[in-house]
């Protein structure tokens, strides 16, 4: 029973693991590119939108919007490369924008509510860049964890083609090669 449910777990964690990976990396250069030019269409909608706004409702109408693309942009990147790099970027992303819209409102008050307000802005940057860390931490432990996983299966492999001889143990390790990435 006890065993049962191990292996149960271990399919869910590959598959929470290998499952974003897949879905990401099935962006076409096609795609990328009108991705990038979807996002520059609806920053200008979203920046002429703003110009009929006045005074610090603008300003931040104006840093939502840049906000909105650096983050689309991120994601974009990540969704193309699938690189735990950038899917670290698409975090640091997310929480500069918050950052700049929240400082961005702090203008509307005065005093010491503006000061508490730029503060608060601040410490959920904090908080939010730590998170990213911390999930580039763990998104390359995970990295290192399948890559372990997939030498160890290699090894294996290779020691049941050690059994055979000439050219189907030639054509067997030829197997492992591909099928583990050690060409």
């Amino acid at each position: 029973m006890n065993t049962h449910f191990n292996l149960k777990a271990s399919i869910l964690v590959v598959a929470m693991l290998v499952l974003p990976l897949a879905q990401a990396a099935t962006m076409t250069k096609a795609e990328y590119q009108a991705g990038k030019t979807r996002i520059s269409a609806d920053v200008k909608a979203d920046k002429a939108a703003c110009a009929a706004l006045a005074a610090n409702a603008k300003d931040i109408c104006v840093e939502e919007a840049k906000g909105k693309e650096k983050v689309a942009r991120a994601e974009l990147e990540y969704g193309y490369t699938t690189k735990f790099s950038d899917r670290n970027k698409v975090l640091v992303a997310k929480a500069e924008a918050a950052y700049e819209v929240a400082k961005e409102k702090c203008d509307d008050q005065s005093g010491n509510a503006k000061d508490v307000c730029i503060q608060e802005a601040k410490a959920l940057k904090t908080k939010a860049l730590a998170n990213a860390k911390m999930g580039k931490e763990i998104g390359e432990a995970k990295h290192d964890a399948i890559q372990e996983k997939l030498d160890a299966d290699y090894k294996v492999a290779t020691q049941k083609c050690d059994g055979m001889s000439g050219d189907a143990k030639a054509s067997c390790l030829g197997v492992a090669k591909t099928k583990f990435g050690k060409n």
